[in-house]
């Protein structure tokens, strides 16, 4: 999902980290020639990613990953849509997506995505990627609320949060549709800085 933030002059000039690192994993927004590690990834997991992400039957050769990855990185430089690719630090491999997305500059508040490759699953990077991307919120960007929306049945996916210490605040029914058509309802974890006092 690509919903762009509200950006100002000010927001243009926003510093933000370019790169995250874990103790596994590796952060940063994606860039120019990402698009074939970026297609062989989606090419790998259709099944497992395209029931829950729409933007999957978009990517129907490396020129479209490309261009994605290209469009990514030019609203990372906007400030409007911070997408950022996940990578193992080990030997380099691309590894998913996450990001942060509807921007609330002005609370600031965001929302994390997030999707890995099948054959990365059951290692818990995804998790040690958001656990990355949350305290960066906190942390750097001043966060005072990070959402996590997942779709009902998308399990692995709801453990994350879970695991992560977010809080379920509610579901939102009938809010979204998945890329067969299907209307789902989805769960919405938050989490928001500890008051100290």
């Amino acid at each position: 999902m690509e919903i762009k933030a509200t950006v100002s002059g000010s927001n243009l000039l926003r510093d933000l980290p370019e790169v995250i690192t874990g103790e596994r994993v590796l952060i940063r927004p994606f860039r120019q020639g990402d698009g074939a590690a970026l297609w062989e990834a989606i090419e790998e997991s259709r099944d497992h990613i395209e029931p829950w992400l729409p933007w999957g039957p978009k990517h129907t050769c490396t020129d479209d990953s490309e261009e994605y990855s290209r469009r990514m990185q030019a609203q990372w430089l906007l400030r409007e849509n911070l997408a950022l690719s996940i990578w193992l630090r080990s030997d380099g491999r691309f590894l998913g997506g996450t990001g942060l997305h509807n921007i609330r500059w002005d609370i600031p508040a965001f929302e994390i995505g997030y999707w890995l490759r099948k054959s990365a699953e059951g290692f818990g990077y995804m998790t040690e990627a958001v656990s990355l991307l949350t305290e960066t919120c906190l942390s750097e960007l001043g966060a005072k609320r990070i959402e996590i929306r997942v779709a009902t049945g998308n399990l692995r996916s709801a453990a994350i949060p879970r695991r992560l210490g977010y809080e379920l605040e509610g579901t939102l029914r009938n809010s979204s549709k998945l890329s067969n058509g299907e209307v789902v309802d989805m769960l919405v974890f938050a989490k928001i800085p500890l008051v100290e006092g």
